[in-house]
C-alpha cells in the first residue's frame, strides 16, 4: 500500500499523478520534500500575486531561507521514515 502525502484527491503532483511518500530513491525523496514543501506554501497563501511579491523580500532574508530549509527537512524526515532509508542491509 502506497501512503499518500495528503488524501490524494487534493495532493496532486504537477504532472496530474498523486503524491506519494514511497520514493525510489533519497534523491526522489528529497523532490517530494520539496514538493510538499510548496504545497504547503501555496495551501497557506492561494494568490499568486501575493506570493510573487513577497518572494522578492523572502529570498534576500536569511532568516527566511534558513526556515524554508527547515520546512524542507521536516518533510524529507517524514518521506526518510516512510522509505526507511536509514535500513541498514543487516536490518532487512
Amino acid at each position: 500500500m502506497t501512503a499518500n502525502a495528503q488524501d490524494s484527491s487534493r495532493a496532486d503532483s504537477t504532472d496530474g499523478e498523486p503524491l506519494s511518500l514511497i520514493t525510489d530513491s533519497p534523491e526522489e525523496g528529497f523532490e517530494v520534500a520539496i514538493q510538499l514543501a510548496r504545497k504547503g506554501v501555496t495551501s497557506t497563501q492561494p494568490d499568486k500575486e501575493v506570493l510573487f511579491m513577497l518572494r522578492d523580500v523572502y529570498s534576500k532574508d536569511p532568516d527566511a531561507l534558513i526556515a524554508s530549509s527547515q520546512v524542507i527537512a521536516i518533510h524529507f524526515q517524514t518521506v526518510a521514515a516512510a522509505n526507511n532509508y536509514w535500513r541498514t542491509d543487516s536490518d532487512e
